[in-house]
């Protein structure tokens, strides 16, 4: 199988680009970055939206990006769609995922290791956010297609259900708020972000 092939989009504001960059090539994928304001017309196996602070955060995490030209031309249901982080709060303003991220429940930024179930493995990945609270309507719960993938063993910021991903099978768009790109390298003394690759890599 050739290397998989991954965009990386990158708005005024994202921190975790390199990060990631250097996690999938690490990983033996090769990766490229795609600007905010690029139409995306070049094929990828997976395109990343990076964590970080997009526009600042301004009005609401996601809400400015949204209405960038990368994000409006992702190929939604042809190429794999990963959100991390912000990322994950870019997906949901623009109802490609269910549900919205909002301010955490002690309303304080987060940023430590948290232990997950991901797939009933428990794995330690970081998080750091101040909106993640993962909520979403318990009348209509989430689309039919999407499923949760990962869950906070503690729940640390009140999203609902314990919430930390989700994920749309038929349009192929994952969203989590844990860090696997922080999680590679033993050096760091963290590598279960392994695992998520992993996983994004066999529903290519």
């Amino acid at each position: 199988m050739s290397k998989i092939k991954a965009g990386i989009v990158t708005f005024l504001g994202t921190n975790c680009e390199r990060d990631t960059k250097y996690a999938l090539e690490s990983l033996g994928w090769t990766a490229e970055y795609i600007w905010q304001d690029d139409i995306i017309n070049k094929q990828y196996d997976v395109i990343f939206l990076p964590g970080g602070f997009s526009y600042g955060d301004h009005i609401s995490s996601g809400r400015i990006a949204k209405l960038s030209n990368a994000v409006k031309s992702l190929p939604v249901g042809k190429t794999m769609i990963v959100g991390i982080c912000n990322g994950f709060q870019i997906l949901c303003e623009s109802k490609l995922l269910s549900g919205v991220l909002t301010h955490n429940e002690n309303m304080k930024f987060i940023s430590k290791v948290v232990s997950l179930d991901f797939f009933c493995e428990t794995i330690k990945i970081p998080i750091a956010h101040h909106q993640g609270n993962f909520t979403y309507s318990q009348k209509n719960g989430l689309k039919t297609d999407e499923k949760i993938i990962m869950k906070y063993k503690e729940n640390v910021n009140g999203s609902d259900d314990n919430i930390a991903g989700i994920y749309n099978i038929k349009e192929k768009i994952i969203g989590m708020m844990p860090h696997p790109e922080r999680a590679v390298f033993k050096e760091l003394g963290l590598t279960d972000g392994k695992k998520i690759f992993e996983f994004i890599k066999n529903e290519i």
